[in-house]
């Protein structure tokens, strides 16, 4: 999981950093574990573009990940570390003893040879998945469910990891990777360990072309735009803003707005917020 930077043999190859993939063993994906992945470049069903800096790239495949983890008291073993280019996380192939094979994402100090094992009488050890309510306080865990068997959705990217704080009754209090404290329903599972590819926010992207290779286009500032894109455009050379703060182009504070809505559900299990 080491970094490796270059000689300066053109301008950004000054910049540039890459992971050296030294946990790595193979470069080929298990073809009945991939599925097709459509580059929507932000559009909706109708065409119309939702989501603003998206679009190009290189062509990738989907590798299909167990993130539910439901198959119970069979033992799995760890027969390849891959890269997935869908995310910054490694994944590991595994062998259950019954044959089938299935996708996680690799946990830190995984090992090909490992054995896993998910259900509520595994062991405490990393990359066993296990209820919560069967995990000893002050363990560090990841891809966590927030709903009982919908699958893991909580600290799944590279280096997450979230700490078992408290059981109170029905739910268990975790520290999440952004400093909040949150409940989650005893029964919702979750693995043992911290996500993998802790080296992944030390990267150094290094050009413009990179971005685009990673299918995000360059974003443009309000300012530069005309007045029916944007609040900030318009104006003779220069202009300031024009109001008392700077707005998003939907004319919404761009600063300190709340933008979490005050009737959501889930804000009655959030203990604390996220520290600044």
């Amino acid at each position: 999981m080491a970094i490796k930077s270059f000689n300066p043999y053109s301008p950004s190859r000054r910049f540039i950093t890459v992971s050296t993939f030294e946990e790595i063993t193979t470069d080929k994906p298990h073809r009945p574990l991939l599925s097709k992945l459509i580059n929507h470049a932000g559009r909706n069903f109708s065409g119309k573009m939702t989501v603003r800096h998206q679009g190009g790239g290189a062509k990738r495949m989907y590798r299909i990940i167990d993130f539910k983890r439901d198959k119970d008291g069979v033992i799995a073993t760890v027969a390849t570390i891959e890269y997935d280019p869908n995310r910054n996380a490694r994944i590991a192939l595994v062998n259950y003893a019954d044959g089938e094979k299935r996708y996680i994402i690799a946990p830190l100090d995984l090992k090909v040879g490992d054995k896993i094992e998910s259900g509520p009488k595994a062991d405490i050890k990393v990359g066993n998945c296990l209820p919560l309510k069967n995990i000893p306080l002050g363990t560090n865990v990841h891809n966590i469910e927030m709903k009982i068997g919908k699958g893991a959705q909580l600290a799944r990217s590279a280096g997450a990891t979230a700490q078992l704080m408290a059981k109170e009754g029905d739910y268990a209090l975790l520290r999440l990777p952004s400093g909040e404290v949150r409940k989650v329903h005893i029964n919702c599972r979750a693995t043992i360990g911290q996500v993998g590819n802790l080296d992944h926010e030390n990267i150094s992207i290094g050009k413009a072309g990179r971005s685009r290779w990673m299918r995000i286009r360059p974003a443009n500032r309000g300012v530069a735009m005309n007045p029916n894109d944007h609040p900030h455009g318009g104006g003779e050379g220069h202009s300031p803003v024009g109001r008392k703060r700077p707005v998003t182009p939907w004319g919404k504070c761009a600063y300190g707005t709340h933008t979490r809505k005050v009737k959501k559900a889930s804000t009655k299990l959030i203990i604390s917020r996220r520290t600044k």
